[in-house]
């Protein structure tokens, strides 16, 4: 009688090997595909709408910012009600101001952006609080806190958005610049000459 045998391609180690045969070349494909992404893609940017946006509320950061050589002053001298008069006057809007930058930032650079703010925001609170409780120390120890606080959070504004706030303050300055006054050897301004008396 005779055995049957089964043919080499069809043998369990032949399959096998088949199988991982397969296996490698998907992997291998796959992974090409995978790494082969749009080589020519641009980093993502911020629209210039968006940048505009940055700039308006980066411009009253930074004004509030160009306060601080004045928070100084009253800190050194103590001066508990303009310290808080300071904090809840011209620099009241920097919350609102610093959220709707961080809106605008890229989304890889908003977590900073918020934690920054955060901590800003917390250090001001410090500061109005030992101010309000006439704390002398810590009036010095949270003014420090937040100079440093202007500082780290200045540096995740985009530069051209702090070129164009610093534009937009320039160009204000300029429209509500007053003319001075005439001498007094201008002479006066003549009347105008109407259509009938030629």
């Amino acid at each position: 009688m005779a055995v049957a045998t089964i043919p080499a391609p069809f043998s369990l180690m032949g399959v096998l090997r088949r199988l991982s045969l397969l296996a490698v070349a998907l992997v291998l494909s796959v992974s090409l595909v995978a790494c082969s992404g749009d080589q020519t893609r641009k980093p993502p940017t911020i629209s210039p709408t968006d940048m505009t946006l940055i700039a308006r509320q980066a411009e009253g950061f930074l004004a509030a910012k160009e306060r601080l050589p004045e928070l100084a002053d009253l800190v050194n001298e103590r001066n508990w009600v303009f310290t808080r008069n300071l904090i809840h006057g011209p620099m009241q809007d920097l919350g609102r101001q610093m959220l709707y930058i961080n809106q605008r930032l890229l989304p890889a650079d908003r977590a900073e952006a918020t934690k920054r703010a955060t901590k800003l925001k917390a250090s001001l609170a410090k500061l109005d609080e030992a101010a309000r409780l006439q704390d002398g120390e810590n009036l010095r120890k949270d003014y420090i806190k937040v100079a440093t606080g202007f500082s780290a959070y200045a540096e995740v504004i985009p530069a051209e958005a702090i070129a164009l706030a610093e534009s937009f303050s320039a160009e204000a300055k300029v429209s509500n610049a007053v003319p001075p006054a005439p001498s007094p050897n201008t002479p006066a301004p003549q009347p105008i000459a109407s259509g009938d008396d030629a």
